[in-house]
């Protein structure tokens, strides 16, 4: 915790959380374990930050947030389902660029 930090009431700060100075995290928070937090940030009220998360943007609304940097946790999740199924993916665009080489080659 840093210079000029204010916690809102009823906010739960776990252990290994960083928040950097002149901080404001609202009433009714979560900050789950590892979680980092940049200097001169709005943390609303009814805010969860899950653990490991980076938290830089400026102003946070209300809601569940994960990742690094922080983003709303269904966009989270989506991100990384996505990450595992890059090498499917990437074996998919072979697949497919061979086929358009292939209908450009009886095209001419």
């Amino acid at each position: 915790m840093a210079h000029n930090v204010v916690i809102g009431e009823n906010t739960i700060i776990s252990s290994q959380a960083g928040i950097s100075g002149s901080t404001k995290v609202g009433k009714n928070c979560y900050i789950l374990g590892q979680a980092g937090l940049t200097g001169h940030i709005e943390i609303a009220d009814g805010v969860t930050l899950n653990c490991t998360i980076r938290c830089f943007k400026k102003h946070i609304k209300p809601g569940t947030y994960f990742g690094a940097p922080a983003k709303e946790v269904k966009t989270a999740f989506k991100i990384e389902s996505h990450i595992r199924n890059l090498p499917e993916y990437a074996e998919k665009i072979k697949q497919l660029e061979e086929k358009v080489k292939q209908l450009e080659e009886k095209l001419k």
